[in-house]
């Protein structure tokens, strides 16, 4: 059996580790009134805060297999600036890591997505580069092709996604639409059997690397989000091309140009979500904040658990850094965070688990994990005084990777508008009258 490989098949049974627990009883013995807590109190008896045996040890299995043979690989793509290689990902989806989520009939593990979660973390501790092919597999677009795509799509993109042979990148952003994205440009065109795309896109991770790209475009005349859809697009269609590579403060070896369709044509059974369809493509992309915490999460983690030890075996004064009270906040205060921010994140996609999760819920979990990142990094660098500012030390590669995660998938004060516009139900106006 190969190290850190999934060997739990068949796993449509699979237990997703929130069982029902014990509070089932003591629930039962209060005195609510007849109906204002009786949704509450429903959720409290299905809540289990602990994994699955089947599930710790996946994470331990997927952790043993980061450690040994991801490190020198994170290393060279961290100095190279070049995304892993197709080895790699073939390397992924031999152990099961690719498409953890997906069904089982298109190659995937046919596992639920906190079980994605638990690949995906463990591999982004090590890189997000390394982790990048899983995060697109399990959250990125793939999944938007296995919740809206038509049957053919999902024959014709899954099962590559799920072998390794393909990464699927999602392609929203425009130079003149990032947060207000109903402003795009893009035109596709549907023709008898043939969709032909114009204009260019931006900030699309994985651009010139990835294989194919769902890509959202205007298809018809229809004001705002109504003419909006989505049309999968292979890398090596006729007039579509890339600029220059981009490189970025932090996400080192996460390939990112821009992008320009010149009459680019596809097979209309291409078409992943047609005009109208632009509040779909918004629930599947809820999916891809999911993803985004997780690797937000995995960053921060991974600098705390480093701090952490340095914190015992560094010394001044003649004690270590731990003896410190001042350090014990510091330490008891990111530890604090990183649990809250893994709560959100698996209350998240466990309420997903039959389809896909609530803005509210996707954008809390994504916001406050985005703002962790940041401010854990940030001590953990802090802690380290000289140390966490060399680049012989991992502390500085894993605070520009953290900014990151705040811009990208949606900024962390759009988030905040969603949430906000959630808890009172209406959209809020962004736009000068």
């Amino acid at each position: 059996m190969k190290s850190g490989a999934i060997i739990t098949a068949g796993s449509k049974s699979r237990e997703t580790g929130l069982q029902r627990g014990s509070m089932g009883s003591l629930m039962d013995t209060l005195q609510y009134p007849a109906t204002a807590l009786k949704t509450e109190a429903q959720g409290l008896r299905n809540m289990d805060f602990t994994l699955s045996e089947q599930q710790v040890a996946l994470q331990q299995s997927v952790r043993k297999f980061a450690q040994q043979e991801l490190p020198a690989i994170a290393k060279q793509i961290e100095e190279s600036d070049e995304p892993p290689g197709i080895e790699l990902r073939k390397r992924y989806a031999e152990l099961g890591y690719l498409g953890v989520n997906l069904d089982e009939k298109y190659g995937g593990a046919g596992m639920s997505h906190l079980d994605a979660v638990i690949v995906l973390e463990e591999i982004a501790k090590v890189s997000i580069a390394v982790a990048f092919p899983i995060f697109e597999s399990c959250f990125g677009p793939s999944l938007a092709i296995a919740h809206f795509g038509s049957d053919r799509l999902r024959e014709k993109f899954l099962p590559k996604v799920c072998s390794g042979e393909i990464v699927v990148a999602v392609s929203m952003s425009e130079p003149n639409a990032g947060s207000a994205l109903t402003d795009l440009t893009t035109q596709a065109k549907l023709e008898s059997d043939q969709v032909t795309i114009n204009g260019s896109k931006r900030w699309c991770s994985g651009a010139g690397h990835s294989e194919a790209y769902v890509v959202y475009c205007r298809m018809d005349d229809s004001p705002g989000a109504k003419a909006i859809g989505a049309v999968v697009v292979e890398k090596d269609s006729n007039g579509f091309s890339f600029g220059k590579r981009d490189h970025h403060m932090g996400f080192r070896g996460v390939a990112s140009a821009d992008m320009y369709f010149d009459n680019v044509e596809v097979p209309a059974e291409n078409i992943l979500v047609a005009a109208g369809g632009f509040g779909k493509l918004m629930d599947a992309f809820d999916l891809e904040r999911c993803g985004n915490t997780t690797m937000s999460l995995a960053v921060a983690q991974s600098a705390f658990d480093y701090v952490l030890e340095y914190s015992q075996e560094r010394q001044q004064f003649g004690k270590t850094l731990i003896d410190f009270q001042a350090v014990q906040l510091q330490i008891a205060e990111m530890k604090m965070k990183l649990e809250a921010s893994r709560l959100l994140l698996y209350r998240a996609v466990v309420n997903a688990e039959k389809g896909l999760p609530s803005i509210a819920e996707s954008s809390v979990a994504k916001c406050f994990a985005n703002e962790t990142a940041r401010e854990v990094t940030g001590k953990a660098m802090q802690l380290m005084g000289g140390y966490g500012y060399s680049k012989e030390y991992p502390l500085e590669q894993k605070l520009r990777d953290a900014w990151g995660w705040g811009i990208a998938g949606g900024a962390i004060d759009i988030q905040k508008v969603n949430i906000a516009a959630a808890l009172v139900g209406k959209r809020f106006n962004q736009r000068a009258k």
